[in-house]
């Protein structure tokens, strides 16, 4: 085989997060291990439906164009053996997605592929193995199955909260220890001086970079920042994107209202944020992700709705 150059952006999806195995899922957990490969061979020729993440990986690889075949990768990473795992791929080829390479791992993490993949994204339903990548310095989430997930748009949207997920969560540590007052000083104090990056910096950026290819009115995605800041402290958060030469499309500053709604009029084919309210509230309109991350994540059961 030619060993082609690595793709500007890898993304590794879970099967659960691709497509929908919510009874296959059910059938594991109240039958077992032997009863759910029973099942899976038995359904080998029936075509999973789409999953949560299924509009993001089919818009990704849509970007890929003759004169750009490498732009975006998708990577399967499944809990499933192979032999399970081949009603996996027999859809992912009834669905039409380039998806070439991936990792079965019978039931053990496949976090521990991403780095040899070069993955600069994880989508994942167990929300452990999303814990670990983060860990790894990957950015990842928790798609939560029951989230809406029919896209409405050509274009693949994407939101994101801010702090703890586009931002390092140090802002919101003051909010938490000392209030919004003392937030609110602190962000007009240091408005100069650019937040730390969190753990989907990376990630928005090389959708920067991938946007950078069109004109502006001419890209194939567009992305959102949603989040409960309002003003004053909103000027520190677009001094901090302006500092990194990243371009955010759409930019909301909802001072703590409910966000759902506000995605839903974006249009979001997914949502990540690090706070489970804010989950709830999108899940209902548009695919979401938890990630895990900062100073509202830290006690073990804080992944937990």
């Amino acid at each position: 085989m030619s060993k082609q150059p690595p793709a500007r952006l890898i993304v590794a999806v879970s099967s659960r997060a691709l497509f929908d195995l919510e009874e296959s899922n059910r059938i594991f957990e109240e039958a077992g291990e032997e009863a759910y490969a029973r099942y899976q061979i038995a359904n080998e020729e029936v075509c999973l439906a789409p999953g949560v993440a299924y509009a993001m990986v089919r818009k990704l690889l849509a970007l890929n164009t003759p004169a750009q075949p490498q732009r975006i990768e998708v990577v399967l990473t499944s809990r499933n053996s192979a032999d399970t795992g081949l009603r996996i791929f027999r859809s992912i080829e009834a669905h039409g997605l380039r998806i070439e390479r991936a990792a079965f791992t019978r039931g053990r993490a496949p976090w521990r592929y991403l780095h040899d993949f070069g993955a600069q994204l994880f989508l994942s339903a167990h929300a452990e193995d999303v814990r670990e990548a983060l860990a790894a310095g990957i950015a990842a989430a928790t798609i939560l199955p029951d989230s809406a997930s029919t896209p409405r748009h050509p274009e693949l949207r994407i939101a994101f909260d801010g702090d703890a997920v586009i931002f390092s969560d140090e802002a919101e540590r003051i909010y938490q220890e000392n209030g919004l007052g003392e937030f609110n000083r602190n962000e007009v104090a240091r408005r100069d001086e650019p937040l730390p990056g969190g753990p989907f910096k990376p990630f928005l950026a090389a959708l920067h970079e991938i946007q950078s290819d069109y004109a502006a009115a001419d890209s194939p995605i567009r992305t959102a920042l949603v989040t409960a800041r309002g003003a004053p402290a909103h000027e520190r958060v677009i001094r901090t994107l302006r500092s990194w030469g990243v371009r955010i499309d759409e930019a909301l500053f909802l001072g703590g209202r409910d966000k759902g709604a506000f995605l839903e009029s974006f249009g979001a084919d997914i949502f990540f944020d690090d706070q489970w309210p804010h989950c709830d509230s999108a899940r209902g309109f548009v695919g979401t992700g938890h990630v895990p991350s900062g100073i509202k994540n830290q006690s073990r059961d804080a992944g937990h709705a």
